[in-house]
């Protein structure tokens, strides 16, 4: 028998026989490589793409949508969004870049190729992080929940709660799918949690503190800078992570 997810009443029950569910276990990693970023790049969402970063950044007046050289960070392709609108999460589906935002209710629509805007949805509640499978986008909310919703009509197809030994876990940032699990960013921590697409259960966590110097910490940090960007090149197996703010982009392998 294979038991996919603990309910919390089974997690109750769990605890007044004074056992404990298992939790997820931790991981390092190792940086393969570093890229420059725009140390003034409010990171919100990045994706990898056939050899560029698609970046959305935040901050109302300052979010903006960008195309960006990897190897040498360089924004090659840029459009800026409204200033009553603070940028969040972005997912290539298809030939749209797709945008949400943090408290407007509104996901904004792209053509990838030319940034030229096509359509907006609504959705109830903030919009964090925005990632998408073979068949529905993905996103977050700020809470323990992932909302999986049509990617054409953006209706809410069903959601999952993100649970660690039964226990949710809340301020769930930017997303990314890699090989059939999301990636998800603890917001204002340094790990990122590897979740199962079907119960939400956290297998592991990735621990990515001291990616930055003690200096460029203490740099980003008094700006509001923190670990806020996944991105996966599928083909060559690579990760990537950044930050708001963070001067820095890192290829790391998890081990």
């Amino acid at each position: 028998m294979i038991v996919r997810s603990l309910t919390l009443p089974f997690v109750a029950a769990l605890a007044a026989a004074g056992m404990q569910p298992v939790k997820a276990p931790r991981a390092s990693y190792r940086v393969v490589h570093v890229y420059p970023h725009d140390h003034g790049a409010f990171t919100q969402g990045i994706e990898y793409l056939d050899g560029f970063f698609y970046e959305g950044t935040g901050l109302n007046g300052k979010s903006s949508i960008r195309k960006v050289k990897v190897e040498t960070g360089e924004v090659v392709q840029k459009r800026d969004v409204s200033r009553e609108h603070f940028g969040e999460g972005i997912t290539i589906w298809k030939s749209d870049l797709i945008e949400l935002t943090w408290q407007s209710h509104v996901a904004f629509v792209y053509d990838r190729a030319t940034f030229a805007p096509k359509r907006t949805f609504s959705y109830a509640g903030e919009g964090w992080g925005l990632t998408h499978d073979d068949t529905a986008l993905i996103m977050s909310d700020g809470s323990p929940a992932l909302r999986f919703v049509d990617p054409v009509t953006f209706a809410e197809r069903r959601r999952v709660t993100v649970t660690d030994g039964g226990v949710p876990v809340p301020r769930l940032n930017e997303l990314e799918y890699v090989k059939g699990e999301i990636y998800a960013n603890v917001w204002q921590t340094n790990l990122i949690a590897r979740i199962a697409l079907d119960s939400g259960r956290v297998l592991g966590w990735i621990d990515c503190s001291g990616l930055l110097t003690p200096l460029e910490k203490a740099d980003v940090e008094r700006e509001g800078g923190v670990l806020n960007g996944i991105a996966y090149d599928a083909a060559r197996d690579r990760l990537f992570v950044t930050g708001k703010l963070w001067p820095k982009v890192f290829e790391i392998k998890v081990r």
